[in-house]
């Protein structure tokens, strides 16, 4: 049974940073696309990241780019986000989610995902 598991969100002031984990098992993943998502309250779910089977490949949301960081480790099974000058819009849930392609056709949708994580929350406020 294929699991993912966020860690690093919590609390941090507008200009900080955060680093997040997504620890993934069940299976191997060294071939497949991973993302960030993040759903803040009252609004729908939206892309931040994703990072291709071998690293080779990113993409990232406009919002984000330039300040947040997607990479991963396969040895471990993790991606990671690293997010620097965090701003209040910044606050959501963010969710980890693998597709089984090596890139999906549509990276940035999350119905090309297969499998998610429950999240973790980020609160950027001063």
């Amino acid at each position: 049974q294929v699991q993912l598991v966020e860690s690093g969100g919590g609390l941090v002031q507008p200009g900080g940073s955060l680093r997040l984990s997504c620890a993934a098992s069940g299976r191997t993943f060294s071939s497949s696309t991973l993302g960030w998502f993040r759903q803040a309250p009252g609004k729908e779910r939206e892309f931040v990241a994703a990072i291709n089977w071998n690293g080779a490949i990113t993409s990232y949301a406009d919002s984000v780019k330039g300040r947040f960081t997607i990479s991963r480790d396969n040895a471990k099974n993790t991606v990671y986000l690293q997010m620097n000058s965090l701003k209040p819009e910044d606050t959501a849930v963010y969710y980890c989610a693998v597709s089984r392609r090596p890139w999906p056709a549509r990276p940035r949708l999350g119905v090309d995902y297969d499998h998610w994580g429950q999240g973790t929350q980020v609160t950027v406020s001063s």
